[in-house]
Order: structure tokens, then C-alpha cells, then sequence
């Protein structure tokens, strides 16, 4: 920009301040109550300040015609301004009990005037030039010394002050401030430059009119309600700006200082600076650490509340109710882990018995999870009280009993309990983040909020898939009523057949191998339509002790065709079930597990004792199930990944185990494998035998 541009720049702004302060000044002569006893004194205050605006525009219009009267009207502007600050201290009587007040004052004072006789003195000499440096120094080291001084009092004019003084403050002490810290910059420059910076001077007046907008505002009736409010992520990033000019103002300075000291030394120390400067901003300054320190630092001195709740509340929406793709279980994690910059996290649900299970997991596939993941006990604990337990001080705690697993790796850090209607849904396990902290009141209610409308969506998405699996239910009753009573008939024509067959068959031989398909077909159609009442009548078989190492060598003999299907572990007791049932469900499993390994893969079969139970386990290393499959889709009927399967079997083989009093666990991991556990009570010697429970 050419030199006569800026002029003209500068002496639009000067009149455009002159004008706003003068504005302002008479505007302000009726209401200079509102400012109690420094109104007057601010009022003259602000008419010198245009004052001294005018005189700055004439000299930049002509610099020889006004060479003292720019000095002159500032000193009087900057007395007219600390008699003001003494006013304003004396508003609510800190002027009699902060003595020091006074003699700084005093001495601020001193010093304008002490400089506008040393700048009287100086205009009418003709000096040499070493001397006129020397002069000008001095000069702006006054004119520094009273800037400092003034933001010094301006500060604790308005930190001091009580809180009901404290608001009429707020707008004065905030233009004051801009026009001292504008005048430090100048000044700075100015000493350490050795000249006047001109292009910087020019923009004086829009100090003064910063100034005129802000007394303008604090003397308005509705000024407590103005209140400049920057969002958190325009601070965030403002501070981020600041750091990064902060670094590199830093990274220049120490290169020029060692391009001063000169010499090829020099110059390859300031080369290896850069370098190694540079590189450190690459590393350190996009890293998520940093990132999180600097809003922890932002939030923590910037702003009365940590969290901006509004968006907040718009990011755990977006969360939750897109990508639509992803599981519900995961977006749940997600806009929870989202609040504390959490990297991962997973989600329990009840389970069949009232205890948690693996529900889901977000970005956190290496943390073992078991198939009971929280105990009746402990979920009955944090159903009643909804604590957000801090895992950290568990740790600390040994007396606070929580899982093994979750205290052994030092990546889980966080409960936090989804209680909806007093009942729990739920519970998010969060990682932990890379600035970790103790939680506060501020974390917790926000915690709890988002804990409860998660836990309405989990209710929400529970009650519709109770819906479809209950309409699909009586889909299927009512085509199987139409299959039962086909079979039915077709039953009886074989028994029929099979009965005429006795009486006329002429040929003994024909007769018997006839009378053998017959009745053969006969009872397994007969069985099948036992089986399929089942589900409607809640009939069945009988329980009754039976050898569990017979029901096992029944099963491996179905699969002897089958050599990677390997018996592992054999123990010999009796136990409590129905021996067609428990082979029923063991061949499934066994299947199952064929069907998802490759030939080569041995599938493992073993009987065990555990807690006075029969452990039946079928092991393998196939594809494996992933846990959104395994908890929502895998015991679900009707849902089947067969081509042409009907999708019964594992919901058919829960089922049976459960009407045997027993319990069906499955622990899976994608391209691992899968492991299913059929739990059964051990015969007592006295054993009964028992009709089965009604399955579902």
C-alpha cells in the first residue's frame, strides 16, 4: 500500500473516532449517572480523546503545520483517563482501601507530564542525530511506562471489583483495555524498531472507536444482556492460532538472534534449529495429545461450564441416528466415547440371567471379553444406585469388588450404566482417552442425560424386535398348523396301509420289508409331529438320568464319516435331560461347526465336571460370528445364513437345553472361531424322573 494511501486511511479513521467519541460524549451528558461519580470525568475524557483524534489527522494531513499538539492532546487524553479509572475505583470505595492506589496514579501522572515537557523541550532543539535517538527512546519508554501502568490499574479495576460492580464495568474496562494494549503494540514496535512505525500509527483511531462503541454499550440500560459469547470450537481454534504464531514468532526471533551472532558456526546451529523446529511442529502439533491438552486447557480457563451442552447434544444425534449401517450397538458406544475423545469402547447387556453380556464393540477388538461379563450381583448393584464408576480408582480401591478382566487392562477406564425406568438396559465400558482425568458434577450430569436417552433408544429397539420376532412367531404357527394337519393325514394313511398290509399281503417276504418301511416311516413322521406340538402346547418328553458318555458316543458315531471331528475329553457321570434332546443338540452343534470350518480344521468335542454341572463343549476354528450376530441374530428364528435354511436350529437347540434345565453359552470371534458350551445339572443318585419345561 503507497505511503499516501495510508495517509488518507489514517485520517478517515481519526475523524471517524473523533466523531464516535464526541457522539458518545453527548449522548452520554444525561446518563452520566449510570456511571456514578467518574461520569463527568468520562464524558471530558472522551472529548479529549476526539480531540486528540482530530490533531492526529491534522498531522498526518500536514506534519509541519502540527508538530506539538498530537503530543499535547494525548497526554491530556491519558490524564483525562486515570482520572476516570480513579473514579471508577472510587465507585465502590477501593480508592480508600487499596492504598496503593493513589501513588501509582500519582506517578503515572508524573510521568505523562514528566514527557510532555521532556517532548516540549526536545521540539525546540536542533540536536544531532545519536541525540535525537536517544531523545525518541526516551520518549517512548515514558509513553510505554504509562501504558503498562494503566493496564495494570485497568485490571484490577474490574478483577477486583464485587460482583455487583462488576457488570457496570465490564464494557468500559474492555475499551480502555483495547486502546492500551493497541497503544503497548505501537510503542513496543516503536522502541524496539528505533522509529516511529507509520503504517501501524494510522490505525489509531480504530482504538477510539472500539472504545466509543464499548462506553456506548455499558452505559445502555440492556448492556448486562450483551455479552459477546464465542463458541467453543472458535476459540479452540483461535487459541490453536495463537500457540502456532506464538511458535513461530519464537522460531524467528532465535534465528535472527543467531544470525547476529554471525560466523559459519552460527549459521549452521540456526540451519539445525529450523530443522529441528520445524519437525517438531509436524510431530507434536497434529497429534491427538496435544489436541485434547489444549481443549482441557481452553475449557478449563475460558469458560465457566466444560461443555458446550448444545453441541454436545447435536453431535450425540448425529451419532446416534446416522450411518444407519453400522449396528445400533456401536453408534451407542460412539456417541458416548465421542463426549470424552474415548478411542473405543464396548457394550454390555443383560443377559439371558439377569447378567451382562458382550453386546458390542467399537474399535477395541484385542480386549478379551468372557461370556459373563458382570455378575447377577454386581449388575443388581449398579441398577440401584446408576454410579458411574471411575475404574482408575477401583484400582485404587481394592475393596470395591468389579470383574477381573476389566481391572486387568488398563485401557478400560469407565462405566457408565444405561438405566431406563429404573431398570438397566445396559452398560458402556469407555477406553481410556489420551488426556485421561477424573470425572467432576459437570461430567456426571451430562453422563447421566446421555445415559438415559441411550438407554430409551436400546429400550425402544428391544420393544420392536419383540414386535417383529412376535409377528414372525405367529406367521409361523399359522403355516404350521396347515403342515401338522397334512402330516397328520399322511400318517395315518401309513398306518392304515401298513395295518391292510398285515391282512392281505400274500407274500411273507414282501409282507415283512413292507411292514419294516411302513412303520418305520410311520414313527418318524409321528416323531416329528410330537416335536412340532412342542412349540404350541408346551408337551413334551420326560427328563430322566441318563449316561452322558452313551449320549456322546451316539454323537461321534453319527459323525464317524467325519475325521476332524475330534473327541477331546471324556468324562463318566449321569445327568438330568432327555437323551433324544441332548443328541438332537449336540449333532446341531457339531454340524454347525463342520459346516463353518474347512476340511482341514479338527473340530473338538469334549465332556467336562464343572460345578456340579455336565459340561458339554463343541469347539472350532471356522469363519467364527461376529458379537452384533451372535446376540441379535444368532438365536432368533427364522434368521438363517444358509441358502434354504429355515432358521430354527440354534433357536430349537437353546430351547431344548433350556426345557432340560440346562444353559446354552456361545463365545465367538470373527476369523477365530467359535466355541458353544451346553450346560446340564449332574444326576443325583435319588433322581426322579421329571416332565420337561415348556419351550418358548
Amino acid at each position: 500500500m503507497a505511503v499516501g494511501t495510508w495517509t488518507t486511511v489514517g485520517i478517515g479513521l481519526d475523524l471517524t473516532g473523533a466523531l464516535a467519541l464526541a457522539s458518545v460524549a453527548v449522548w452520554l451528558l444525561p446518563r452520566r449517572e449510570r456511571f456514578g461519580t467518574a461520569g463527568g470525568a468520562m464524558i471530558a475524557a472522551l472529548l479529549l480523546t476526539a480531540l486528540w483524534n482530530v490533531a492526529s489527522a491534522v498531522a498526518l494531513a500536514s506534519p509541519s503545520s502540527a508538530v506539538f499538539a498530537p503530543s499535547l492532546t494525548e497526554s491530556a487524553r491519558n490524564l483525562a483517563w486515570l482520572a476516570v479509572i480513579y473514579r471508577l475505583f472510587a465507585g465502590d470505595g477501593r480508592h480508600t482501601s487499596l492504598a496503593p492506589i493513589r501513588p501509582v496514579i500519582v506517578s503515572l501522572a508524573f510521568v505523562e507530564v514528566l514527557h510532555l515537557g521532556a517532548d516540549f523541550g526536545f521540539s525546540g532543539l536542533t540536536l544531532d542525530r545519536n541525540v535525537l535517538k536517544i531523545a525518541f527512546e526516551f520518549n517512548v519508554l515514558l509513553r510505554l511506562l504509562v501504558t503498562v501502568g494503566g493496564l495494570v490499574l485497568i485490571h484490577n479495576l474490574y478483577a477486583g471489583a464485587p460482583r455487583g460492580w462488576r457488570q457496570g464495568l465490564r464494557w468500559p474496562a474492555a475499551g480502555l483495555a483495547m486502546l492500551a494494549a493497541f497503544e503497548l503494540n505501537l510503542y513496543t514496535i516503536a522502541y524496539i524498531t528505533g522509529k516511529w512505525p507509520a503504517e501501524l500509527a494510522t490505525l489509531r483511531g480504530l482504538a477510539g472507536i472500539a472504545l466509543a462503541v464499548c462506553i456506548a454499550i455499558g452505559a445502555s440500560r440492556n448492556s448486562a444482556d450483551v455479552r459477546i459469547r464465542p463458541s467453543r470450537a472458535v476459540t479452540f481454534q483461535t487459541f490453536s492460532l495463537l500457540v502456532i504464531g506464538a511458535y513461530l514468532v519464537a522460531m524467528v526471533a532465535v534465528a535472527e538472534w543467531l544470525s547476529y551472532a554471525g560466523g559459519d558456526f552460527a549459521r549452521l546451529i540456526e540451519l539445525a534449529f529450523v530443522v529441528v523446529a520445524s519437525a517438531f511442529a509436524l510431530v507434536v502439533l497434529p497429534s491427538r495429545r496435544v489436541r485434547g491438552w489444549l481443549k482441557v486447557i481452553v475449557a478449563k480457563h475460558f469458560f465457566q461450564h466444560r461443555y458446550d451442552y448444545r453441541e454436545e447434544w447435536l453431535r450425540f444425534t448425529r451419532t446416534i441416528g446416522s450411518d444407519q449401517a453400522a449396528p445400533l450397538g456401536e453408534r451407542v458406544v460412539r456417541s458416548v466415547a465421542d463426549v470424552f475423545e474415548s478411542p473405543a469402547g464396548l457394550l454390555l447387556a443383560p443377559g439371558e440371567q439377569g447378567e451382562l453380556t458382550l453386546a458390542a464393540r467399537w474399535n477395541w477388538p484385542d480386549i478379551d471379553v468372557p461370556a459373563r461379563a458382570i455378575d447377577q450381583a454386581s449388575v443388581a448393584g449398579l441398577e440401584a444406585s446408576g454410579y458411574i464408576v471411575d475404574l482408575d480408582e477401583v484400582r485404587a480401591n481394592a475393596g470395591i469388588a468389579m470383574p477381573e478382566w476389566l481391572l486387568a487392562d488398563v485401557c478400560a477406564w469407565a462405566l457408565i450404566p444405561l438405566v431406563h425406568y429404573e431398570k438397566l438396559v445396559g452398560m458402556v465400558v469407555l477406553a481410556r482417552p489420551q488426556i485421561a482425568r477424573r470425572f467432576d458434577w459437570e461430567d456426571l450430569d451430562l453422563l447421566r442425560v446421555i445415559g438415559q436417552q441411550v438407554a430409551s433408544y436400546l429400550a425402544e429397539n428391544a420393544s420392536q424386535l419383540a414386535l417383529a420376532e412376535s409377528a414372525r412367531f405367529e406367521d409361523f404357527h399359522r403355516r404350521i398348523a396347515f403342515v401338522m394337519h397334512d402330516i397328520k393325514n399322511l400318517a395315518s394313511q401309513f398306518s392304515l396301509l401298513a395295518r391292510n398290509a398285515e391282512l392281505h399281503a400274500e407274500k411273507p417276504a414282501f409282507r415283512a420289508d413292507m411292514l419294516v418301511t411302513l412303520r418305520n416311516s410311520s414313527d418318524k413322521l409321528n416323531a416329528l409331529l410330537a416335536r412340532l406340538s412342542r412349540y404350541g402346547s408346551g408337551a413334551g418328553e420326560r427328563v430322566e438320568t441318563v449316561h452322558a458318555r452313551d449320549v456322546l458316543a451316539a454323537v461321534m458315531e453319527r459323525f464317524r464319516a467325519h475325521p476332524q471331528v475330534v473327541l477331546a475329553q471324556q468324562a463318566d457321570f449321569a445327568v438330568v435331560a432327555s437323551r433324544h434332546s441332548l443328541e438332537q443338540v449336540l449333532v446341531h452343534l457339531v454340524q454347525n461347526a463342520l459346516d463353518a470350518s474347512r476340511p482341514e480344521r479338527p473340530v473338538f468335542v469334549s465332556l467336562s465336571e464343572e460345578s456340579g454341572n455336565a459340561r458339554f463343549e463343541v469347539l472350532d476354528s471356522g469363519t467364527g460370528m461376529s458379537v452384533d450376530f451372535v446376540r441379535n441374530r444368532l438365536f432368533k428364528p427364522f434368521v438363517s445364513t444358509k441358502a434354504g435354511g429355515f432358521g430354527i436350529g440354534a433357536f430349537e437347540a437353546r430351547e431344548l437345553v433350556r426345557a432340560m434345565r440346562g444353559r446354552l453359552d456361545v463365545e465367538s470371534r470373527e476369523g477365530l472361531g467359535s466355541r458353544f458350551v451346553v450346560r446340564l445339572p449332574i444326576a443325583a443318585a435319588d433322581t426322579a424322573p421329571l416332565p420337561i419345561a415348556k419351550v418358548a
